[in-house]
């Protein structure tokens, strides 16, 4: 195993408090990986650590690879309810580094806050779904884009217990790229169906689903 350190800045890390010292509710953070397998997943247990040192709300636990993952590290962001992980189905497939730190730290709110920044239409909407859903999006370290789409599919799993998202990095797991003939990041694949480019509002996002729904 290569050993690199955690690759984020001073700057970064200096910010953070303004994020997370004051979640309303405590946050565990699921890892699987084997730490001795790849840099990436020893780095994703590194910056769990890290960040459950420094925040008195946000907890760590370090799990062992699963058959259900093709890719690793595996980051859950849980909502804990006393000594209850609460799992609203958010994952990250890869390590969040460059502009996906912010959708880590933007995810870890969504679940802090029940998801309380999306849309009131939205919420009523959804209270109508009866369908698992899952929701795939692909970016990279470099998609600023993505930090966006981020935040608005990781509301809709925390608001829905039907909904589950991944946000895969696409740089980290080309496989995944090929896989859904990805021409343009952020990618949000919807059931495996449907397919969407770039920036896209919550409507819109509801819209597609619905039309995933067989």
């Amino acid at each position: 195993m290569e050993d690199r350190p955690i690759q984020f800045d001073e700057e970064t890390w200096a910010s953070l408090p303004d994020y997370l010292s004051h979640l309303p509710e405590a946050v565990r953070l699921h890892v699987w990986g084997d730490e001795k397998a790849t840099a990436s997943e020893h780095e994703a247990a590194e910056l769990a650590r890290m960040l459950d040192n420094r925040f008195e709300n946000i907890d760590f636990k370090l799990l062992p690879r699963r058959i259900n993952y093709n890719y690793y590290p595996v980051i859950g962001i849980m909502r804990l309810d006393g000594d209850e992980a609460i799992d609203h189905g958010v994952r990250f497939i890869g390590l969040p580094v460059g502009y996906q730190m912010t959708s880590l730290i933007s995810a870890i709110q969504s679940v802090a806050f029940h998801g309380m920044t999306s849309e009131a239409m939205t919420r009523i909407q959804l209270k109508k779904l009866r369908h698992e859903v899952t929701l795939e999006l692909i970016t990279s370290a470099e998609d600023e884009a993505g930090t966006v789409m981020a935040h608005r599919v990781c509301n809709l799993a925390v608001v829905s217990p039907w909904i589950r998202t991944y946000i895969i990095m696409g740089d980290a797991f080309p496989e995944a790229v090929v896989r859904y003939s990805v021409n343009r990041i952020p990618h949000l694949v919807i059931n495996e169906r449907v397919h969407l480019e770039g920036i896209v509002d919550e409507k819109m996002i509801l819209e597609h689903i619905a039309s995933s729904i067989p």
